[in-house]
């Protein structure tokens, strides 16, 4: 059977599509005289890729990120945003968002926008500390460390040298 024998016998063409393919999306359909219509459609943003693949069943954020290219964090506040998971952080999601028992007494202690505002976190973070401390509350006092070392790395991730540098000296010292 030859090729146009093959596409001559099916009504409905046959979909193949690369799992990571770049190319935009195609509409397909077969016209009155049989032969296939191809129109490209305007290839969705990440964002409209993101929610599109969740809504289609890729439920995986790591799969998600795997197919659009995007960073973890992205994928997970923008599925965040619309309301379509919970619970999902890392190093660049917000700490804003209650993750455990202990979020609320470190809401809004976080910030490295300058040397001085550095400082000011790492004092809070510190006095927190001491608190899990007295109360002999080791996870409280972990808290405090991840929150340190957060901020060690988004300061230096985001080139503030010496911001990271508070941070990290508090650390070394805990």
């Amino acid at each position: 059977m030859t090729t146009e024998e093959m596409i001559a016998e099916h009504t409905k063409p046959i979909l193949m599509e690369l799992e990571y393919a770049d190319e935009a999306e195609r509409e397909v359909s077969t016209n009155d005289t049989g032969t296939i219509d191809a129109q490209v459609k305007k290839p969705r943003s990440k964002k409209e890729e993101i929610i599109f693949l969740y809504r289609d069943g890729v439920t995986d954020v790591a799969d998600i990120v795997r197919r659009t290219g995007v960073r973890p964090s992205y994928a997970a506040q923008v599925l965040q945003t619309a309301g379509l998971i919970t619970g999902y952080f890392d190093l660049y999601t917000t700490t804003g968002r209650e993750q455990n028992v202990y979020t609320r007494f470190f809401s809004n202690v976080l910030q490295f926008k300058t040397v001085e505002a550095a400082r000011q976190s790492v004092e809070r973070i510190g006095r927190l500390y001491n608190y899990f401390e007295r109360l002999g509350d080791r996870a409280g006092q972990h808290q405090a460390m991840v929150l340190a070392l957060t901020g060690k790395n988004r300061a230096r991730w985001s080139g503030k040298a010496e911001e990271a540098q508070i941070f990290h000296e508090w650390l070394a010292a805990h």
